[in-house]
């Protein structure tokens, strides 16, 4: 391998990073280390935040496998630079599963847990003296640990068993029996001790490293530079705002730390008992626990302290951390023979058979005599929890073009302080000033322009609107998401539990017969239908059990249940003893009143109703399916039962038993939202006994299935789904729904919500993958056409907004929204990626969407420039929650913490709540920031115009401006609470932006003029002189005092009292006042400024302040803020310039910014999206107009101005598309790359 050549870790993954190999450089360190003397430690600080030059700095390039130290960079697109020290252990073998020798693996010692912790020692080399062993190279990033393969020449993850590529049926031969204590302690110097180790910084650790931070480190030279200046005052008061923020900031980062670790390590470390062999069992700490050790899981339950596959028996697990859903969930052991037994062991292909990290096992059933026993797949950060929690301590950084126009803003100011800085040092020359104070200007003015408490009072608005979620129930542990919410233009929902109710309610079944259906029935427990094979079905094919004397599980095979009327009886463990056999869960009516016999009835032979569940098959959502295996008392064959979705079930039944109505019937059903379930029955072999059905694979009982007919649930849409979701579509926000259910309940459900309104079309994008030499396809199937009412002369479109939004008209005059199913994303993701996009757009509905899917729909989106949120319950969700730019939980529970936004109210109420929120948050945020950077300007003017004289503010007019004018008036004006509303308009996403550059630069320019033009009329009045102490403007006689007398006082070079500095003070400070008015803006987004009682009283505090000092001076503030006496007619004449300044200041922002131009630049014509009527009504005046845009336009160079979104770019070309969307009944082949082909069926 070539030397500082790259090498690609974590492929494919989302956490892939880029690695550079390194060793030390001694002339490099020499170097780095004078120029670190020589710039006081200022180069050892910008390499701390620049590890990628801290390496390059100090280091050379050198091979992988003799790396020294790596520089690690992310590919995604944040581009973070790491660094990682190489670690070197000796260990007997190369890989955690290369078999040992006897003789190396005697040497190795009880419980060594340091070896895979520590470098080369002659501990280590005692231990491993006598055998062979080898050097491994590692290092450790982000708590997971990257060792280095000489095969592939890379470093790689072991994760645990499921590296070994081991079937089912091997772990079952290959693991069964445990390991024994030498190769546990081999395997553990790779793996580690077994615990998802949070560590709790120390405070002082933490204080360094928020210290360090650049922010911080500008403040410190702020602070050392005042104090130079005896500037006592403010830097106290910078200092003491410091200290709060840091304060603030350790104590939420240190309890942020301690509640993770806390909620990790209630359950981490516990004691089990692990099988040495066959026979011998012993107990041990869960810490010590490593892949392929086999525990046994006791039958009161337990809370597992690592992912473990179950190889005997049978577990009931609550597994609300990590999915949310608190509903039990029945887990069986791992198939051993077969096809089953056969495939290559898989945590999410085999997560039915599979215990999961933090989750609690609350009964476990098994065979007399025999453990339930599981052997360990992962441990540590490795597990399903521990990825969990390795999400929350290392998330990925916030994207938001906000903070990156932020630091490009503020590295403007930097370059006006470089302007500053040197017309500071040539004009300190010029007048010839002492160098030591030179240097004190010069630097004071970068100080001035890079406003201190910028960051502190960006804060201020976000934590304000953290604190009203709160009250609204809606609990945040990402407060900068919150700015994001304000931006989102696209919502997913989930529909079960998110968009209708959790529940489900039994609407009716329909019975098949002789190859048709019966007439609908609603009553499954009358007596007349106990015996029949359908209740049978309803009353054994679940996964309920019984907790504590309640029946619990999955909330559809409840409501199912007990629509029987059935009673569900479970062995206890004495009675489990007593049979050689498994003792069955039995179900049986509630009395023995048994009906007379239908002989057509395969299960009515038997007058006996007890029905024995011999083996269960555990609902997957891959297979879409469940089913039992059951023997009714007193019979000597069995029978197989299942349920599923009625496509999958009917295509696993016997072609004649399946009614010839089946599609029609079922579409009946779907299309008016209803939730459908098929059952379907088998009688087995006679010759199968009870331990030859606990091997057989489900695949060779799930087949040749006699259909029973179709259960319909009814699931109600939420009270305040439809209202929330016109709110967001008024709003301009598209919403998709993004669900695992049956596609056509799904469009039924986004038409009765008002996602799909009534006259629009569905479009269903069928495709299919590629078989035998036939290539992939799409059919186009149009669900119904529209309905053609009179509303329908309204034209409508699909409303693609950006910054004031662009509206795309659809070439045909009628809507289409786009209905996916999870097979077909698949298939059009992988055949057809250059459909992707357009599909995306004009797609609303996307049923049967696997929990991974949904993850990627949610970047695809991002991927088009669409700002994402994504609510669900937290059931299958998590990974979309966490991708997605604000992702809201309707679940408390424990799988919600990877989501940024949590609601305890469990409807849609709180997207627009959020959205609300995010928008005021960031409207504030650019009011603040607006108002910072105005306050840094408008003081840079008045000292680069003070220093002209020379001269500059006194002390305490810098205190007065900074502390009881700018703190005050910024952490007041963040106040404003949101708008009551969701409204068309959103609030810009960038400081770049027209409005806002027009907004800042027009108020700089207006603070310029009037503050020149008060410092040349105060010096062209009659009055005006040279001001001693001696000079008195206000006493006209005063003016005969002999100005020799002033050459006996020494020079002044800081030059504060005089009619210049008096006059631009009190010019600024309403100035400063003027703009956080103007800027602090209520409506469309915030509630109006005059509603912010804090800061109105502020504001009328400031003025009444200013203007009785200014008009009625009292000479002690006079004299503490070293303002000197000015005739009364200039005090008036100052007034008449404030109030013109304020005038000025209000019209070119309120009048010209938010009114003309807005409305004929700014907003891209958004006047045409309201609707036809609205067009129709405006045409004459839009005609008379139409220069006055056009105009503007040019003038602001906007004219023909792409949009700056990928998706409004593919709107408009969508436009012109006369293919698209496809006509019904045509085909898509995947043949033609570029565009599609479509043919007519």
């Amino acid at each position: 391998m070539k030397t500082g050549e790259a090498k690609i870790i974590n492929q494919g993954l989302e956490d892939e990073m880029e690695v550079w190999a390194y060793r030390p450089c001694l002339w490099k360190m020499v170097l780095v280390g004078v120029g670190a003397v020589c710039s006081g430690g200022l180069l050892l600080l910008l390499l701390y935040w620049l590890p990628e030059w801290s390496v390059k700095g100090t280091c050379t390039h050198t091979s992988m496998r003799n790396a020294h130290t790596l520089l690690l960079r992310s590919t995604d697109e944040f581009r973070q630079w790491f660094r990682a020290k190489v670690h070197v252990m000796l260990a007997p073998g190369r890989r955690p599963f290369d078999p040992l020798d006897v003789q190396s693996s005697s040497q190795l010692p009880n419980g060594d847990r340091d070896c895979s912790i520590t470098a080369l020692n002659d501990e280590h080399h005692g231990i491993f003296a006598q055998g062979q062993t080898a050097e491994i190279h590692y290092f450790t990033h982000h708590s997971t640990k990257y060792y280095w393969n000489d095969d592939v020449q890379n470093f790689e993850i072991y994760k645990g068993l499921e590296d070994m590529k081991v079937s089912c049926a091997g772990i079952h031969s290959e693991n069964s029996s445990g390991l024994s204590k030498t190769l546990q302690d081999y395997r553990r110097l790779f793996f580690g001790e077994n615990e998802i180790a949070v560590r709790v910084p120390s405070l002082f650790k933490l204080l360094i490293k928020e210290v360090l931070n650049p922010f911080y480190i500008f403040q410190l030279f702020s602070v050392i530079l005042w104090s130079a200046e005896d500037y006592y005052y403010y830097a106290t008061a910078i200092v003491f705002m410091s200290v709060i923020s840091i304060a603030t900031s350790l104590y939420t980062i240190k309890r942020q730390y301690v509640m993770l670790h806390d909620m990790v390590a209630a359950h981490s470390v516990v004691r089990v008992s692990v099988c040495r062999g066959d026979k011998d069992i012993e107990q041990a700490m869960s810490t010590e626990l490593v892949p392929g050790d086999v525990i046994i899981i006791p039958a009161n339950g337990m809370i597992m302290p690592c992912d473990a596959a179950l190889i005997h028996g049978t577990c009931i697990v609550n597994e609300s951390m990590l999915t949310g859903e608190s509903v039990p969930v029945t887990k069986t052991g791992l198939p051993s023979s077969g096809d089953d037994g056969s495939m290559i062991y898989n945590m999410e292909e085999h997560k039915r058979h599979t215990l999961f990290c933090g989750t609690h096992v609350i009964q476990t059933r098994f065979y007399a005599g025999e453990l339930v026993k599981a052997v360990v797949v992962r441990t540590g950060f490795s597990t399903e929890k521990g990825q969990l929690v390795h999400s929350i301590l290392y998330p990925k950084p916030t994207d938001f073009k906000l903070y990156r126009d932020a630091y490009l803003f503020l590295l403007c100011l930097v370059g006006v302080a470089g302007i500053g800085f040197i017309y500071t040092i040539v004009l300190s020359i010029m007048n010839k000033v002492p160098a030591k104070l030179i240097a004190l200007k010069s630097l004071d003015i970068i100080t001035i322009t890079v406003p201190p408490a910028l960051p502190a009072a960006m804060t201020a608005g976000i934590v304000y609107a953290q604190r009203r979620l709160k009250r609204v129930g809606i609990f945040c542990i990402s407060p900068q998401r919150i700015n994001m919410c304000g931006q989102l233009n696209l919502v997913c929902f989930d529909k079960t539990g998110t968009l209708t109710e959790d529940g489900l309610d039994l609407w009716g079944f329909q019975r098949a017969e002789h190859g048709s259906f019966s007439p609908p029935e609603s009553e499954a427990c009358n007596e007349s239908l106990v015996n029949s094979a359908f209740v049978a079905c309803m009353a054994s094919c679940h996964s309920l059990t019984k907790i504590e004397g309640e029946l619990s599980g999955d909330p559809l095979d409840l409501k199912m249940f007990s629509a029987t009327g059935w009673v569900l009886e479970e062995p206890t463990e004495e009675e489990t003893a007593l049979h050689n056999p498994i003792m069955p869960t039995v179900v049986r009516p509630p009395n023995q009143v048994i009906p007379e016999t239908n002989q057509n009835d395969p299960l009515t032979e038997n007058p006996s109703c007890e029905i024995g569940i011999v083996r269960q098959f555990p609902f997957s959502s891959g297979l879409q399916r469940m089913s039992v295996v059951v023997r009714r008392l007193g019979e000597k064959h069995m029978n197989a039962f299942m349920k599923g979705a009625p496509e999958v079930v009917a295509s696993l039944c016997k072609e004649h038993t399946v009614p010839q109505s089946f599609t029609e019937t079922l579409e009946v059903y779907t299309r008016q939202g209803f939730r459908v379930i098929a059952l379907a029955h088998r009688q087995l072999e006679s010759k199968l006994s009870w331990h030859k059905v606990q091997t057989l694979s489900r695949d060779l009982i799930e087949n040749n299935m006699e259909f029973l007919g179709l259960i319909i649930m009814q699931n109600k849409i939420k009270q305040e789904t439809a209202g929330v979701l016109r709110d967001l579509h008024q709003a301009n926000i598209r919403t998709l729904m993004v669900t695992g259910d049956n596609m056509l309940t799904a469009i039924s459900v986004a038409r009765d919500c008002g996602m799909i309104r009534p006259h629009e079309k569905v479009i269903i994008a069928d495709a299919v993958s590629p078989k035998d030499c036939h290539p992939a396809t799409i059919t186009w199937h149009y669900t119904e056409n529209p309905a053609q009412t009179a509303k329908n002369n309204q034209s409508v479109e699909i409303t693609l907004e950006e910054d004031g939004g662009v509206t795309h008209h659809p070439p045909h005059g009628q809507s289409y929204h786009f209905a996916v199913s999870g097979r077909a994303f698949a298939v059009i993701m992988e055949h057809f990626p250059q459909l992707v996009p357009k599909l995306i757009l004009g797609a609303t509905v996307f049923a049967r969407m696997a929990p991974d899917q949904k993850t990627q729909l949610v970047e695809v989106l991002q991927s088009i420039n669409y700002t994402v949120g994504m609510c669900g319950d937290g059931a299958n969700d998590c990974g979309a929650l966490k991708r997605a730019h604000s992702g809201i939980s309707l679940s408390e529970l424990e799988a919600s913490v990877a989501s940024p936004f949590t609601s305890s109210t469990s409807n849609i109420s709180c997207v627009p709540n959020l959205i609300r929120e995010g928008r005021a948050a960031l409207i504030t945020s650019f009011c603040v920031f607006k108002f910072m950077a105005l306050y840094s300007i408008i003081q840079y003017l008045s000292v680069c115009l003070l220093y002209s004289i020379p001269s500059n503010l006194g002390d305490f007019q810098f205190l007065f401006i900074d502390i009881a004018i700018i703190l005050i008036i910024a952490f007041t004006m963040s106040l404003n609470p949101a708008w009551k509303e969701l409204v068309w308009r959103r609030p810009p996403s960038s400081l770049i932006s027209g409005p806002l550059l027009f907004s800042v630069l027009t108020q700089i320019l207006t603070s310029l003029v009037f503050q020149v033009l008060a410092f040349l009329l105060v010096r062209q009045q009659s009055w005006y002189e040279k001001w001693t102490p001696q000079s008195d403007a206000c006493n006209v006689t005063s003016f005969s005092l002999p100005h020799s007398l002033n050459v006996t006082h020494p020079h002044d070079y800081k030059n504060i009292r005089n009619y210049e500095n008096t006059t631009l003070f009190y010019v600024s400070s309403f100035q400063y006042l003027a703009v956080a008015i103007i800027f602090s803006k209520g409506k469309p987004f915030r509630q109006p400024s005059y509603k912010n009682w804090p800061f109105m009283l502020a504001c009328v505090g400031l003025y009444t302040f200013l203007f009785l000092i200014m008009l009625f001076p009292l000479p002690a503030i006079d004299s503490f803020l070293e303002i000197v006496c000015v005739p009364h007619d200039w005090r008036v004449t100052l007034v008449v310039i404030i109030i013109v300044n304020a005038v000025v200041s209000f019209t070119l922002e309120t009048l010209i910014l938010d009114i003309i131009l807005w409305r004929l630049v700014f907003r891209d014509n958004h006047h045409i999206n309201r609707g036809t009527e609205s067009r129709s009504a405006d045409a004459p005046q839009t005609a008379n107009d139409r220069w006055g845009p056009a105009f503007l336009s040019w003038l602001f160079c906007r004219r023909n101005k792409p949009p700056r979104a990928r998706y409004m770019h593919l709107a408009l070309e969508l436009q012109d598309d006369a293919d698209w969307p496809p006509r019904p009944s045509t085909v898509t082949y995947a043949s033609t790359p570029p565009s599609h082909i479509s043919a007519s069926l």
